[in-house]
């Protein structure tokens, strides 16, 4: 059996209680703490592959039909049918020269839209001349589309840039025909009961999953986000065109309130 030391049965044995744990800071937005179970999970989607959208995406073109598109004609056409004219052949629509833009028939929010691209592999022109074509974002601005590979123009008018405001970052265009990505982060502006903008709308654009427009800033109070494909009378292709929307943090929290 063990025994006490005699000296030590002689002072009391005190029993000193561990202080509790310190509580963990709290998160950007002072709602949750660090490592909160409680936290509601994010969103789960399945993200794309080479052929398909994300599930969470609404797919505006797959090759087949632009029946979620209107034509926007020419006002001298004499055909002012609102009904696309493009050239639809293995999964991709190629623009009718002078058949005018076809526009989206959706509105979103803020968003992503994935588009891909390719200017004519025969070369034909020079500057502006070469693939021709833009993303028109009503409100917004236009992110240009064109042949920028061995081709010198006016910078903020060159692919990537947001047109007559911001160059693109870095070229990052590839050969004539060569299929191209964007990717185009639309943030719509925050803006208070008044009008007063709190926060700037922002717009970033990867081309073939480079950074060319980092969050710049536009002059504009949009709260939807409505495109348009330019026909700038060059025979420009795209396929693949889907829009999903931005996601917020925590917005499955049960008090969705509490987490803007």
């Amino acid at each position: 059996m063990y025994r006490i030391p005699a000296l030590l049965s002689l002072f009391p044995i005190l029993v000193i209680a561990a202080e509790p744990a310190p509580e963990k800071p709290f998160t950007p937005g002072g709602i949750y703490r660090e490592g909160d179970m409680q936290r509601p999970r994010p969103t789960v989607i399945t993200p794309p592959t080479a052929t398909t959208a994300p599930s969470d995406a609404v797919v505006l073109f797959d090759g087949k039909d632009l029946s979620k598109f209107i034509r926007k004609p020419r006002k001298d056409d004499p055909d002012q049918s609102n009904v696309p004219n493009w050239k639809i052949e293995n999964g991709y629509a190629e623009i009718k020269p002078k058949g005018g833009d076809i526009e989206i028939k959706d509105k979103f929010g803020s968003c992503q839209i994935h588009i891909e691209w390719a200017t004519p592999a025969e070369v034909v022109g020079k500057s502006q001349g070469r693939g021709n074509s833009g993303v028109l974002i009503h409100g917004w601005g236009e992110v240009q589309v064109l042949d920028s590979y061995e081709n010198d123009t006016y910078p903020d008018g060159q692919a990537g840039a947001i047109y007559h405001k911001y160059p693109p970052l870095v070229n990052a265009c590839r050969k004539p025909g060569e299929w191209q990505s964007y990717d185009i982060i639309c943030e719509c502006a925050k803006v208070d009961a008044k009008g007063a903008v709190l926060q700037p709308a922002r717009i970033t654009v990867l081309q073939n999953g480079i950074i060319v427009q980092h969050a710049a800033p536009l002059e504009t109070k949009m709260q939807e986000v409505v495109f348009a494909l330019q026909d700038h009378h060059n025979p420009t292709s795209y396929r693949n065109i889907w829009v999903r929307p931005l996601h917020r943090y925590d917005e499955n929290a049960k008090n969705a309130e509490a987490a803007k």
